[in-house]
Order: C-alpha cells, then sequence, then structure tokens
C-alpha cells in the first residue's frame, strides 16, 4: 500500500487547467485547500468557460485561484513561473490532445505534446523546486496492442498524439530515474464528461442527440461505428491522479473502468436517452476515419485500486445519460 497521508498546506500548478480534465483538478484541489496556479496561453479571447464559475479576483486576500500566461513551448518562462510560484504539486495536462488532428498537425503535436513535456520537467529540476509531478500519459500510447491493457503492457501507438505521448512518457520516468525527481505517469483511458470538447466523439453524440430531439439539427456524420473504447467520467479520474502524487513512492498507474463498448453502443446510450433510435439519425463520412485506426483499448486499472483504494464508478450507459442530459438542458 503506498497511498500516504495528507501534506501540509500546499500549492498546486495546473497546465491546460481551461481543459476538461484542467477544470476538474482546480476544483477538487481548491476543494481540499490548495493554492492553485494555472498556465494558459496568450490569446485575444478567453477561453476560460470551464474555470469561469472558480475565478476570483486576485486582488481579495482570500483568493486561491490564479492564471499565468505561459506555453508549453517557452522553457525559460516556465522556469520563471516555477521558482515564483514554488508549487509543490505540478500537474502536466496540457497537449494538442486531438488524436484525428494529430495527423494533420504531427509537428505542432510533437513540439506540444511531446517537447513540452521535457520543457517541464528540466523547470522543475533548473529551479531546484521539490515539486511532485503529474504527467497525463494516455491509452493512446497501447494503439495496436490487444486488450486488456494495464501498466506492463508494451507500448504500439499508432497516431503522432500516441507517440508524442509516449517520449512524454518515457522522459518522465528518465527524469524520476536520473534526477530522483517524484514523476509519475497516469496513464488514462478515455474520460468524458459535459464538459469534454465538442469535437471529441463522446460529446459530439451527446450534443446531436439532445440538437436533434430538439428539433434543431437533422443528420450526425460520423466514422469508424466499431472502435471498441473504454470510457469513464473525468470527474473521478482527477481524484485519481490527485492519489497518485500523494503516494509514498512515485509509481506509474493507469486509470480505466475495464469495460469495453463499440462507439455504436454509445450512440445507442446517448439516443435512447432522448427517446430516439440512432441509426435514423447518423450518416458515415469518411473524412472522420483516421489514417491508421486503434481498434480497442480496455484497461486494467488494479494497481491503482489496490494502492490508490481508485476505482471508477460511473461507467458508459450512465456516463452517457449524464452527457445527453446536460446538452438536453442546454438547449432549454
Amino acid at each position: 500500500m503506498t497511498h500516504g497521508t495528507e501534506r501540509p498546506a500546499r500549492t498546486a500548478l495546473i497546465t491546460g487547467i481551461t481543459g476538461q480534465d484542467g477544470s476538474y483538478l482546480a476544483e477538487l484541489l481548491l476543494e481540499k485547500g490548495y493554492t492553485v496556479h494555472g498556465l494558459i496561453r496568450r490569446s485575444s479571447t478567453f477561453n476560460t468557460a470551464r474555470i469561469d464559475h472558480l475565478y476570483q479576483d486576485p486582488h481579495d486576500p482570500a483568493a486561491r485561484l490564479f492564471l499565468h500566461h505561459g506555453d508549453l513551448t517557452d522553457g525559460s518562462r516556465l522556469v520563471t513561473l516555477i521558482e515564483r510560484i514554488q508549487p509543490t504539486e505540478v500537474y502536466n495536462l496540457a497537449a494538442q490532445s486531438h488524436v484525428r488532428v494529430s495527423f494533420d498537425e504531427p509537428e505542432f503535436t510533437g513540439m506540444t505534446t511531446g517537447l513540452g513535456t521535457t520543457r517541464l520537467l528540466e523547470a522543475i529540476r533548473a529551479s531546484g523546486v521539490p515539486a511532485r509531478f503529474y504527467q497525463a500519459s494516455s491509452s493512446e500510447m497501447f494503439g495496436a496492442t490487444p486488450p486488456p491493457q494495464n501498466e506492463d503492457t508494451p507500448f504500439w501507438p499508432r497516431s503522432p498524439y500516441g507517440a508524442a505521448k509516449v517520449y512524454s512518457y518515457w522522459i518522465t520516468r528518465n527524469y524520476r530515474e536520473a534526477y530522483d525527481l517524484f514523476a509519475v505517469n497516469g496513464i488514462l483511458f478515455n474520460h468524458e464528461s459535459p464538459r469534454r470538447g465538442e469535437t471529441f466523439v463522446t460529446r459530439k453524440i451527446a450534443m446531436a442527440a439532445a440538437a436533434i430531439a430538439a428539433g434543431k439539427q437533422e443528420t450526425l456524420f460520423m466514422g469508424n461505428l466499431d472502435a471498441v473504447r473504454d470510457w469513464g467520467y473525468a470527474k473521478e479520474y482527477v481524484e485519481g491522479m490527485w492519489r497518485m502524487l500523494q503516494a509514498d513512492t512515485p509509481r506509474d498507474y493507469v486509470l480505466a473502468t475495464g469495460t469495453s463498448y463499440t462507439v455504436r453502443d454509445f450512440l445507442e446510450f446517448c439516443f435512447s436517452a432522448v427517446d430516439l433510435e440512432w441509426q435514423n439519425h447518423v450518416s458515415f463520412d469518411p473524412r472522420y476515419l483516421r489514417p491508421s485506426e486503434v481498434d480497442s483499448l480496455v484497461g486494467d486499472a488494479s494497481r491503482a485500486h489496490a494502492d490508490l483504494g481508485w476505482k471508477a464508478e460511473v461507467l458508459p450507459p450512465q456516463l452517457a445519460r449524464i452527457m445527453t442530459q446536460a446538452e438536453v438542458q442546454a438547449q432549454i
């Protein structure tokens, strides 16, 4: 058992704080009394919708959430921020995280998803700040390796995204072994929520089901319906991330539900939540196919359950209902 006791007052730095996982993690850490710092890219438009409800005026003496402009492509900025913030925990959730897009932008994906991790680890090492480091690794690293997949399963990535995540995984282990950093990989299988990006297949399906039921859309265009995935609830998975950094010893962990459903199944769950037959509303579009497909990802999270006491409770049928009901409410 490696689950340790809670340590005193802590400060966390989250890259990717405006994303699905970053917003849920920020909520969790604020509830636990942390001061939370988030890294956001400078833009002419605001992209903070997922964390707007957490915002506090930084002039407020009680404020515990602070946002900083920065980017994983700028190593010197990362060093400056870590020296200033002095985080006790760093969660690297930032990435170009869309698998299909990684085929269109492989170099950018490598620069951010891959080398960005190196820059952040090197910033921690160079600054000498004794922060515990969490790397958001991905089930896409397993790619074509047959399921079920666990921490000892060989990697066989089938996309530039998966390949970049494999690089990040090994550089994290290298810094742990070479520099004695408390650095862990959380190998998370697909995890979704109403906060998922609108171009990801589960959110796309949930949105379409609600829009079609409301008479605002007629057809949903889809690619491969036979892909098998292990879908969990993102809000539960960030708890697993946090537990990994509370352990006595740094170790890598798979987080997954252990269940397997096809994209076709997810369509069935979402459309049945609004009393529709999905077959009447879905058309095939080859543009949504990947150049190389990952057929089946199903995780074995036994180690996380044994060491950390973490177990997924929300399974895909319930997850699909949660997401579709959220979209129905958004239509009102």
